[in-house]
């Protein structure tokens, strides 16, 4: 608006910045949005500096681009034929950007078949590149790549495998072995062996790529905006389902299954960790410590070097010079890497990439981790998006003390996510369900249950308990819908409560158990926060009354402007049971259950949170190209997500919640909304047990149990060592004796989960409590084992 004011509504600067808005919203799957403005700025270049401009060009190349990301080929097709007319008669015909319409308007005819049209295209493309950029281009690298795809979605293997090894060689010379382009690039030709059947072969080029993305994760994560760690992170999808794929399709290949396990190992709720900022929070531990925290600023520094030099790319530099950069940088990082690690326990956990043996030598003789995912199969044959990719399934991978992971199908994710919400609609209305006068419709009622329970228990855990062996303990990481459950009231064959014969421990992921016994110097007194007074009016927080942390100043979702709660009354009992087994306990009541106060803690033994939480629906994913193929998108146009971050979208509601509106633009204030992005900043190190009672779901459908996920891990990020969080909100009494019974045999020395389930076995086999809704709504997270004193 103020450059329209300056230079006028028809300014060739005003076309530029409406282009470069419009590719903004383009990246971000916006296209509603960025149409107009790629016609806006289409049009005034076009009556201000003619129509066969080069900037028209790049105006019509942009507009068919977005077409074609759409589907509409018919649209797309006559504009970039205008761009390529335009740039061979104003440019010349061997222009870059004539090879680059080439390349465009090949791309656009293979996405519709039409391979004869398209390989003359890409070959003038190629030729254009390799005599006007020189022979070891990455431009020329993408052309070869694109040749490569063209002739494997023909079946011509022959043809196709040369051109990748150019392709890979050119990248590895020109921009370097460990660039993400490199990834790609052996990532293509695994799915080339895969096609033809070289499962060894496809296992060896997607081992490589595969850690190259691990490398390129870790500088991304240590130095990237979080826009640009959220982003990077997408772009792994697609390597991570085809590698659960290929292990699923080769059962007896061991090399497979551990590739596998350690890529879903290193890589789950990743996102969530990044959007932290972990590298803040280990810097702020370091504190005490200022030799290792100045080794570990020169870490970080060299890692930003390194970042930049990779993206940046060779430019004009001598190869041999930017090559011997990257390797002195690679060799300084290695050396810093080797000096903290000795230094610092929480270093090794957050910056050293995950092996498998560190896990598995964390799981007891008697258990076994169960790593659930969701993954969408992937097909090397495919020919376009819908053949390559196939609708979303979930898999389990079970690990054992010793042996090889073991990996089992479970089955449609739509089917089985059916079964969940039925499960949770009959739990959850399970409060009538006491006593001994049952009438018959409840009887019916608590038929369906058990229906429903055993149909979830066949979906999910029968396929995988051949697997478990003579395992009682289950270490059980789930994925999607199914963290929205407790799998204790699942029924097996025997019509048994799964409680009955395992005992569950619920981890965010199976990297939780190189963190469970994370350690303070001291722990302060058991908190509860209770009987909270959501109307309470905020009061200004002085500048010095609270820590500075991620998060502090007031990030909100939009999407819960309007999310009100009720008070919960029966929480004051529930904090007074507490009491009474812990005299020394600090007890927040009312209005003084601030966010201010929650974020003041440090370290205490247990905190116990009595109050609502809100997990907000999730937010529509745009659908972007997975990209396994295509090189030259990546390196022309590469293609974000711009969600909004996970851990704005669930919380905890704290005093003066309801009355948050009022004061939305004051950031002097805190809210009474204390986000899982906050929640990750609190000082829980070392801080023995979180307990989140009386949560409910605040608002929303939610469909993949992230904000529930968002919320546990964050608890796990900030440092505390196990978790108890209720799934449902369960009628006030139930609640408080389930607690209070908890607590004793937890101060009597009894593990921290199995406390747990000893009471749900005595609910089962009481008259009163025995349906699921009482005894299953909490679920134990994290450290099993007893607090000690």
């Amino acid at each position: 608006a103020i450059l329209e004011k300056v230079v006028g509504k028809e300014h060739p600067l005003v076309a530029n910045s409406l282009n470069n808005l419009a590719a903004l919203y383009d990246s971000q799957g916006n296209y509603s949005s960025s149409e107009p403005l790629y016609l806006r700025s289409l049009a005034i270049r076009e009556k201000v500096l003619g129509k066969e401009h080069p900037d028209v060009a790049q105006s019509l190349n942009n507009l068919a681009l977005l077409y074609k990301s759409q589907g509409n080929y018919s649209s797309s097709e006559p504009l970039y034929l205008r761009s390529l007319a335009i740039r061979e008669k104003v440019l010349g015909k061997e222009h870059p950007l004539v090879a680059n319409s080439l390349n465009n308007l090949a791309g656009l005819y293979e996405s519709q078949g039409n391979y004869r049209s398209s390989e003359p295209l890409y070959l003038r493309s190629l030729a254009i590149r390799e005599k006007v950029l020189g022979k070891e281009h990455p431009d020329v690298a993408a052309s070869l790549n694109n040749l490569a795809v063209l002739y494997e979605s023909q079946g011509n293997y022959s043809s196709s495998e040369p051109l990748y090894l150019r392709s890979l060689a050119i990248l590895e010379k020109v921009v370097g072995k460990e660039h993400p382009l490199v990834a790609t690039s052996l990532n293509n030709l695994a799915v080339l062996s895969w096609s033809q059947g070289d499962i060894t072969r496809a296992t060896n080029f997607l081992t490589r790529g595969l850690e190259i993305e691990e490398k390129n994760l870790q500088l991304i994560y240590a130095v990237g905006s979080e826009q640009r760690k959220q982003n990077y992170a997408q772009t792994f999808t697609a390597s991570s389902n085809a590698t659960i794929t290929l292990a699923l399709q080769q059962p007896k290949n061991p090399t497979l299954a551990k590739l596998a396990a350690t890529t879903v190992l290193r890589r789950k709720g990743r996102v969530l960790d990044a959007m932290t900022d972990t590298v803040q929070t280990l810097r702020s531990q370091l504190e005490d410590n200022p030799e290792t925290k100045k080794l570990f600023d020169q870490y970080l520094d060299v890692q930003q070097q390194l970042a930049n030099l990779v993206y940046r790319g060779q430019g004009e530099e001598k190869f041999e010079i930017y090559k011997q950069q990257i390797q002195q940088l690679e060799a300084q990082k290695e050396r810093l890497e080797e000096q903290v690690s000795v230094r610092s326990a929480e270093f090794r956990k957050e910056i050293i990439p995950v092996e498998l043996a560190d896990i598995q030598a964390q799981i007891p003789p008697d258990a076994a981790m169960v790593e659930i995912v969701q993954y969408n199969p992937f097909n090397p044959k495919g020919k376009n998006n819908s053949e390559t990719w196939s609708q979303p399934r979930y898999a389990a991978m079970v690990l054992r003390h010793r042996g090889e992971p073991q990996w089992v199908d479970l089955g449609d994710a739509a089917t089985i996510d059916q079964s969940v919400n039925g499960f949770r609609k009959v739990l959850e209305t399970g409060s009538v369900l006491r006593g001994i006068d049952v009438t018959p419709d409840e009887k019916s009622q608590l038929s369906r249950l058990q229906d429903i329970a055993r149909t979830l228990d066949k979906q999910v855990m029968e396929p995988l308990r051949p697997l478990l062996g003579d395992a009682r303990h289950l270490l059980l990481s789930p994925d999607g819908q199914l963290n929205l459950i407790p799998f204790e009231a699942l029924k097996d064959e025997q019509n048994k409560y799964l409680v009955e014969n395992y005992a569950f421990s619920y981890l965010t992921t199976g990297r939780d158990l190189l963190r469970l016994e994370t350690t303070a110097k001291q722990l302060s007194n058991p908190v509860v926060f209770a009987d909270i007074n959501y109307e309470q009016q905020q009061t200004v927080i002085a500048s010095n009354s609270t820590i500075k942390m991620r998060g502090s100043e007031n990030k909100r979702s939009a999407d819960f402007a309007d999310l009100t709660f009720r008070p919960l009354a029966a929480t004051l009992p529930e904090s007074q049971e507490i009491q009474k087994i812990f005299p020394q306990t600090d007890v927040l009541l009312g209005e003084k259950a601030t966010e201010t106060a929650i974020k003041q803690i440090k370290n205490p033994q247990i905190l116990h949170l009595a109050t609502h939480g809100f997990f907000l629906s999730d937010q529509e994913i745009k659908p972007i190209s997975p990209g396994i193929n295509d090189l030259n998108s990546q390196l022309q146009k590469p293609q974000f997500l711009n969600l909004e971050n996970p851990l704005l979208r669930s919380g905890l509601a704290l005093a003066g919640f309801n009355n948050r509106q009022n004061k939305q633009n004051d950031h002097n204030t805190e809210d009474g909304v204390l986000t899982a992005l906050e929640v990750a900043g609190l000082r829980l190190r070392g801080t023995k047990l979180v307990v989140l009672s009386a949560c409910e779901t605040g608002v929303g459908d939610v469909k993949t149990g992230d904000g529930v996920y968002g919320l546990r891990r964050a608890l796990v990020i900030a440092g505390s060592q196990t978790q108890l969080l209720s799934l449902w909100k369960v009628a006030d009494d139930g609640t408080k004796d389930l607690m209070a019974k908890y607590y004793e045999k937890v101060k009597a020395g009894k593990g921290r989960h199995e406390a747990l389930r000893e009471v749900q076995l005595e609910f089962l086999n009481s008259t009163e409590y025995q349906h699921p809704y009482f005894w299953a709504s909490f679920i134990p997270s994290g450290n099993w084992r007893g607090m000690g004193k």
